[in-house]
């Protein structure tokens, strides 16, 4: 199917998937639609963001005839030098399609750079300026234009860019049309910090115009998560604290900071990924069922599961820092930063009193993998002594070799009756050969344009949250808490395997999942 095609097949879903959701009007969107990717020449809008928008367009979700596309910042850049910068993260070097290059040309040319301040209102009036002509030019009728602000930026900036935005480029009038803005974490540095930073936004923004995007929330295998849980007869009884034991989500990298650990340093590993991203699946495994689909349906179960979490106990957290991450230039030489931790949250509800959630991610680990491991427990009346073997254990691995599976017992085969540790397994790359799973980004960004907040996090999420590690980050930066040293390429500290040990998990000795080849 030629792209053309796939323009006009794609744009049908467009316009139909739309109207499902949209802010108050009933009104069509039959605006222009602009996008502006603020810090257009720093890293995530190369590598995230301008590839998510491409992909986009080469399936037809942009059509060329409503969408246009600007980048700003500081940068004292032309249009296409922009573009020449964008053009190696928008396809591989090798192995281009006539077809690719063709849609990469026709894309590059939707792109307009506008160079200004953060907090100047000259730069956004020219952006405004620049915007409206391109609605004029689509013969937009005024009001009925989509405005979407996507902020690739440090969230310092995020105030005096939302006020910009508010006071020089919100839409004129509210026929149906729309301005919504979405902003990346880290959302803040602890509750008072995201507590004031949503205050400035929300003076600003209405809720609904607000997108805190967590990228986790766009992988296909955590998206599947709500399908598995309820679109399934057998896990409704089992899942609970009469069946399971305990649930792991774990991120693991295989390298260090690699030249951001200056970055790194201001955040370390729970603010970067526990508080957010592992905590946002957390929220997806343990919540109840929602009333419908709807956005806040789905957001109102996720928040209850973090109002009923307890506090943090001082015996469950492990924290660890790889051995060489100070001989980072960037990094200070007395810096307290964890890259390693294990921490273990108990939810007090009925159905999971006493199942420890164990959130472990580190860097510089043996291997790179996130996954959640949920286990079962033991076989009460084990006639064949399968504790041996293993418990049952049901799996989703995130990343990377996509799969789902599930750790049984079954006989070995042969004249003995002998136990044996197998797996039922769905490895997408096995199954949906020739599917190509989207990237995170692509959903999420697709997702803002139809109005669809379920995969957002919400303000009280997001409060919620921080009200569960803020506790124990202050005193990790206070200096109370300390890492323990950690041999790059290990599993991290012993003591978090400890840990595991405590709070209930069995590992498998002598079995190790292995993705299926094609």
């Amino acid at each position: 199917m030629g792209t053309s095609e796939w323009h006009i097949e794609r744009r049908a879903s467009f316009d139909n998937e739309s109207t499902i959701t949209r802010e108050p009007g009933n009104v069509p969107e039959t605006g222009s639609l602009s996008i502006v990717v603020l810090g257009a020449s720093g890293d995530l809008a190369k590598k995230k963001t301008f590839p998510a928008l491409f992909h986009l367009y080469r399936q037809g979700f942009l059509p060329p005839d409503e969408v246009h596309i600007f980048g700003y910042a500081r940068t004292k850049i032309s249009d296409d030098e922009l573009r020449n910068r964008l053009r190696s993260y928008l396809v591989p070097e090798k192995g281009v399609s006539p077809q690719q290059l063709e849609d990469l040309e026709k894309f590059l040319k939707l792109i307009k750079y506008v160079c200004g301040a953060y907090d100047s209102e000259d730069g956004f009036r020219l952006l405004d300026k620049e915007i409206s002509e391109h609605e004029y030019l689509k013969n937009s009728v005024e009001g009925l234009s989509r405005r979407l602000f996507y902020l690739a930026l440090p969230p310092s900036v995020y105030p005096s860019v939302c006020k910009m935005i508010k006071t020089c480029c919100m839409n004129k009038s509210d026929l149906g049309g729309w301005t919504r803005v979405v902003v990346e974490k880290p959302f803040g540095r602890d509750l008072q910090s995201a507590e004031e930073l949503s205050t400035e936004i929300g003076k600003l923004f209405e809720e609904p115009q607000i997108y805190r995007i967590d990228h986790y929330l766009g992988k296909e295998l955590v998206q599947n998560l709500l399908v598995l849980r309820f679109a399934n007869r057998f896990f409704l009884p089992l899942w609970n604290r009469d069946n399971i034991d305990n649930v792991q989500i774990v991120f693991r990298e295989d390298f260090g900071t690699e030249g951001r650990g200056g970055y790194f340093d201001q955040y370390g590993i729970i603010r970067d990924i526990i508080q957010n991203h592992l905590l946002q699946v957390l929220c997806l495994v343990a919540m109840e069922k929602p009333v419908s689909l709807k956005p806040e349906h789905i957001r109102d179960e996720k928040v209850k599961v973090l109002e009923s979490v307890l506090p943090i106990r001082d015996d469950e957290v492990v924290l660890g820092q790889y051995e060489g991450y100070k001989d980072d230039p960037t990094v200070p030489d007395e810096s307290n930063t964890p890259t390693f931790a294990t921490v273990v949250l108990r939810i007090h509800n009925e159905r999971w009193e006493g199942v420890p959630f164990i959130l472990k991610a580190g860097k510089a680990l043996n291997s790179r993998k996130a996954e959640i491991r949920v286990q079962f427990k033991d076989v009460p009346g084990d006639i064949f002594k399968c504790q041996k073997q293993g418990r049952n254990e049901f799996v989703i691995r995130l990343q990377p070799s996509e799969a789902i599976y599930m750790k049984l017992t079954v006989k070995q085969p042969g004249l003995e009756m002998s136990a044996v540790q197998s797996e039922l397994d769905l490895s997408y790359g096995q199954r949906y050969q020739g599917v190509t799973i989207p990237e995170a980004y692509e959903r999420l960004i697709l997702d803002t344009i139809r109005g669809d907040q379920q995969h957002f996090v919400r303000r009280d999420e997001l409060k919620a949250s921080w009200q569960i590690f803020t506790p124990l980050l202050h005193r990790i930066d206070d200096g109370e808490f300390k890492p323990i040293p950690y041999k790059p390429g290990s599993r991290g500290p012993a003591e978090a395997d400890q840990l595991l040990e405590q709070a209930g998990y069995v590992q498998t000795h002598g079995y190790i999942w292995i993705p299926p080849t094609l």
